[in-house]
């Protein structure tokens, strides 16, 4: 059976061309992806997801259990601090990408919508010391609102001030008289925030952000222009970019493994990785000329194959054919000239991202 966010409706009554998606039921746009992703990089706009996966972690060692469960470093997090991070397998492949909001009596893992369920399991695979794990992923509703104009939206909400809310940083507030957890973090390049909403009240919070979004025309987004503007960041998407048979390293995530920090589950392979040195990195690049790349294409050098594409896209932004891959060394030097072979070969050439510099939120 397939799910519906807690908003399900609300994409119905706004038109969503509705789609299967990680097990949901999702809009995948409602005007069109170009125009939403115009109205993200140039307004406002709002992503239902709800679809993603949010995990309890309680108990009086639940930082120490989650620096061992994740590659960064949670003794760091402050309070109400977020972080990004991994979780990895034993051999140092990638069981998720996740968020970990520290607060006051929980750390909330927030975890992707295909992963809930493995990710859950794992997490109960790998318990020790004195902590509880509650999935409460069916419980919540979450928005996030994302642009230029968010925070003038958002603060006719709040009695906080938002401009002292920093990014990757969240608080436990009532907006109006609905207690939620907001957080500024975002997937897109722009400023913006999340709201987490007990299901109940899901319906009164979608009409309070849309009526204080009325003058910016704020507008429903769907997961087609979430996907273009995550791409133009050149930020990973798990099961396209990364998975169980990447690893940090190769994928450009090494700041958020910290060694130093004892021990975490794949740590002494990634260790050994790391000193045999990676033999391939994910690097981004552009069309020369026309034509898009698309996941799974192999990319070639003079010499043959080096390697595949992992994401590609028409980019509204730049108005191009662009892409990510995973290459091998040392043909991921920036300025190397590549192509991609598709039913009609591609030229290309490998560039430094984020692909889009322009962002409200770099």
């Amino acid at each position: 059976m397939l799910k519906k966010t807690p908003f399900y409706e609300m994409h119905v009554k706004n038109g969503g061309k509705i789609v299967e998606f990680a097990g949901f039921l999702m809009p995948v746009q409602f005007e069109g992806i170009i125009p939403e992703h115009r109205t993200v990089r140039t307004g406002v706009g709002v992503f239902d997801v709800s679809h993603m996966g949010e995990i309890e972690i309680l108990g009086k060692d639940r930082l120490k259990f989650v620096n061992y469960l994740t590659t960064n470093d949670t003794s760091k997090l402050e309070l109400n601090q977020i972080q990004y991070s991994t979780m990895l397998y034993s051999d140092a492949g990638i069981v998720d990408d996740l968020l970990v909001y520290n607060l006051k009596d929980r750390i909330l893992l927030v975890v992707n919508a295909a992963n809930i369920d493995k990710d859950y399991q794992w997490i109960v695979d790998n318990k020790k010391y004195d902590i509880d794990i509650k999935n409460i992923s069916d419980d919540i509703g979450q928005l996030a609102i994302q642009g230029p104009k968010a925070e003038s939206v958002m603060q006719k909400l709040f009695d906080l001030d938002l401009s002292t809310l920093r990014y990757y940083w969240a608080t436990e507030v009532k907006m109006k008289d609905i207690p939620v957890l907001l957080s500024r973090t975002g997937y897109t390049g722009e400023d913006g925030f999340e709201v987490y909403v007990d299901k109940k009240y899901v319906v009164q919070c979608w009409q309070m952000i849309f009526d204080a979004g009325a003058e910016h025309n704020i507008k429903p987004i769907g997961l087609g222009a979430r996907d273009t503007l995550r791409f133009e960041m050149r930020y990973c998407l798990y099961g396209n970019d990364i998975d169980k048979t990447t690893n940090p390293l190769e994928a450009g995530l090494g700041w958020v493994v910290k060694f130093d920090t004892g021990d975490f589950i794949g740590r002494d392979s990634l260790l050994k990785i790391k000193e045999a040195g990676i033999k391939r990195k994910l690097i981004g690049f552009e069309v020369i000329g026309k034509g898009i790349p698309r996941p799974h294409q192999e990319i070639h050098a003079e010499d043959g194959k080096i390697g595949f594409v992992t994401s590609g896209t028409f980019s509204p932004s730049m108005k191009k054919g662009m892409g990510i891959g995973y290459v091998e060394k040392p043909h991921n030097k920036v300025g190397t000239r590549i192509k991609v072979i598709g039913k009609t070969p591609v030229d290309a050439e490998i560039i430094k991202g984020p692909f889009y510099k322009q962002g409200s939120r770099q």
